[in-house]
């Protein structure tokens, strides 16, 4: 086989899977966006009443977590400190 003939099987390779790169790209950025588009149409948004009880949960799920970690932080330290030094303080 010759450089031009496969040339010229990659250029019918290349038609029958849609044309140029470019065009390609494009067309793929083109079906993402609308794939995109299609997606964000089905989302439903939470009226306020429910945006004010998800925001609440969150926040007290967070000061709860945040406490807990403190305590076990300052347990830890007080536990090394007193394995290192012999005095908790």
């Amino acid at each position: 086989m010759t450089e031009t003939s496969a040339k010229r099987g990659s250029d019918r390779g290349d038609r029958a899977r849609g044309g140029n790169p470019v065009s390609r790209l494009f067309g793929a950025i083109s079906l993402f966006v609308r794939q995109i588009l299609d997606e964000l149409r089905k989302v439903v948004r939470p009226t306020g009443p429910e945006l004010v009880r998800y925001t609440t949960v969150v926040v007290v799920f967070v000061v709860v977590m945040m406490a807990l970690v403190s305590v076990l932080d300052l347990g830890f330290s007080r536990l090394i400190s007193l394995a290192f030094t012999g005095s908790a303080t």
